[in-house]
């Protein structure tokens, strides 16, 4: 299992030099990096797992968009601070999956209920891609994809999520010319696992049965 891990990190890290060293070459031709070999291609590696100290020199722009993207895939951290749910919402919840994601509410308890399994990483995966794909700027459309990449992809990240073999390889494909849907196939990959694995024990659990009953008698 050891080397198989290490297999795949080399595999990852090929794929990334390649795609960092074509990201390199566009943006030189288009005039918006300074003259410099494509062959450095550490300074714009996607995991970022070189200590190469030019990673610490990145644009104020850059800076910026990492920042503000940041907080925005952190979202909701809590049922607390979502939007407060209906009875009527939160009973809809055991009907499907579907009607938890598609609530607010619903995304904000089951992100907390994430949490208590220490698989939150799965909700935020999946609310990084979501934001990804409203996004229509090439340039902000490829960090907010390095980002992505490094929070939740990599093997190197605490925040790693579970992909099979094949899903990590479309996406090391699709990384050599990223797309606001680069990661199309691992956002629906979380999602089942998130709807077969997580979503019954949500339902099950005492947290969704303390809110209906904090919601049917607020005096609780």
């Amino acid at each position: 299992m050891g080397s198989e891990r290490v297999e795949m990190r080399k595999r990852q890290m090929q794929v990334h030099q390649e795609a960092a060293a074509s990201v390199l070459q566009a943006r030189h031709r288009m005039g918006n990096t300074p003259t410099t070999n494509a062959s450095n291609a550490c300074c714009f590696c996607w995991c970022c797992c070189c200590s190469c100290s030019c990673l610490t020199v990145r644009s104020e722009d850059e800076t910026i968009q990492r920042s503000t993207f940041e907080h925005r895939t952190e979202g909701i951290t809590n049922c607390e601070e979502s939007p407060k749910p209906t009875l009527e919402d939160a009973r809809s919840w055991t009907m499907s999956f579907e009607k938890v994601m598609k609530s607010a509410a619903g995304r904000g308890c089951f992100r907390q209920f994430l949490r208590t399994e220490f698989s939150e990483e799965n909700m935020m995966f999946w609310l990084a891609c979501e934001e990804l794909k409203k996004e229509t700027n090439k340039t902000v459309v490829e960090e907010k994809v390095r980002q992505i990449y490094e929070d939740f992809i990599s093997i190197l990240s605490p925040k790693e999520v579970s992909l099979d073999s094949r899903v990590r390889d479309v996406i090391n494909r699709n990384m050599l010319e990223p797309t606001s849907h680069t990661f199309d196939d691992a956002q629906q990959q979380i999602y089942t696992l998130m709807q077969r694995d997580s979503y019954p024990r949500f339902i099950n659990s005492t947290a969704y049965t303390d809110l209906l009953k904090s919601l049917e008698d607020p005096a609780i």
